[in-house]
């Protein structure tokens, strides 16, 4: 017998996302701000450097176009073919965000080797600084908004989105100091290695955003303090003949799921034994919430009931 928990079908269908799409917009508005002030900061110095953030602030605007797809799909409900939801397709904006900057990487570090063997002069580096600090502040205020909402809700679309940005802020700071470094010494050459810094740093984002999203692809389980404290609550009631076997968990996008066998007394009635079920499903999500509980219920006499639990553990 399989039991699974009562639980809101918003939490299975994805229909509370479509609330996050209002970040996703932000996210765009603020691609296109700092698109035209670092473009505009390029223009006005000429530095290799700024144009590699201007560069990034591209892949960041067709990234949060991604995001914004991404959360519209993964806010469909369950459908004869999705009968889970469609909450996995925030991985597939995730990856597509990592190649993006791997693109935009090697834009940088093409053009970082291309200045460094040609150098040339700075102009306006004043008023270029400062429009480019200002297209980081834009970045850094979306990026603290976009990490909020995407761990409260745990949506892996805005994390990645917002851990991008923040990565641009840190960005621009580097690719400011490099520029107003190449100023106050007069060595040319400094910005091109300045930007192939930004280049290199942009790989290992792209390269961690990627491995995080297929993570969860693969049906990634829950963290290890989440699976102690779940299997710890399980424990509570494994007394008098009940045991528990083969607990897992795994995460699919905003959603997570845990299943268990409950193996029972085999002379107890159906209704007792769903009953027990039920509660201890309960006392799981009164910790997570959010957390759809099956329990396949088995006798715990048969030998078969057995079979597989010293694995699952």
């Amino acid at each position: 017998m399989t039991s699974t928990t009562p639980h809101d079908p918003r939490s299975a269908s994805g229909a509370d996302a479509p609330s996050l799409t209002s970040y996703a917009w932000l996210s765009i508005a603020a691609a296109l701000v700092t698109i035209g002030l670092k473009t505009l900061a390029w223009k006005l110095t000429g530095s290799v450097g700024l144009l590699s953030d201007a560069a990034e602030s591209v892949v960041n605007l067709g990234a949060a176009i991604a995001a914004l797809v991404a959360l519209v799909v993964a806010a469909r409900p369950a459908d004869k073919n999705h009968q889970y939801g469609h909450s996995k397709a925030e991985y597939f904006s995730a990856v597509l965000e990592g190649v993006m900057i791997f693109v935009a990487a090697a834009f940088i570090i093409y053009s970082s080797v291309v200045r460094f063997f040609n150098p040339q002069e700075l102009e306006n580096v004043g008023v270029g600084l400062g429009v480019s600090l200002v297209a980081g502040a834009v970045n850094g205020a979306v990026a603290l908004v976009l990490l909020r909402v995407g761990k409260r809700h745990r949506s892996i679309t805005l994390t990645a989105d917002g851990k991008h940005l923040m990565t641009d802020v840190w960005t621009s700071i580097g690719v400011v100091v490099g520029v107003f470094l190449v100023f106050a010494t007069g060595w040319n050459r400094l910005d091109a290695v300045v930007a192939l810094a930004v280049g290199i740093n942009i790989l290992v984002t792209g390269w961690r955003l990627i491995a995080a999203s297929t993570a969860g692809l693969m049906d990634v389980s829950l963290p290890q303090e989440d699976n102690d404290r779940i299997r710890a609550i399980l424990d509570g009631y494994a007394v008098d003949g009940i045991e528990f076997h083969q607990v897992r968990t795994r995460e699919a996008g905003r959603l997570r799921f845990m299943d268990t066998h409950l193996l029972v007394p085999g002379s107890w009635t159906v209704q007792r034994a769903h009953d027990l079920s039920r509660e201890v499903a309960a006392a799981v999500r009164s910790e997570y919430p959010d957390l759809r509980v099956t329990n396949h219920v088995e006798p715990i006499e048969d030998p078969a009931s057995h079979h597989g639990s010293s694995a699952a553990r």
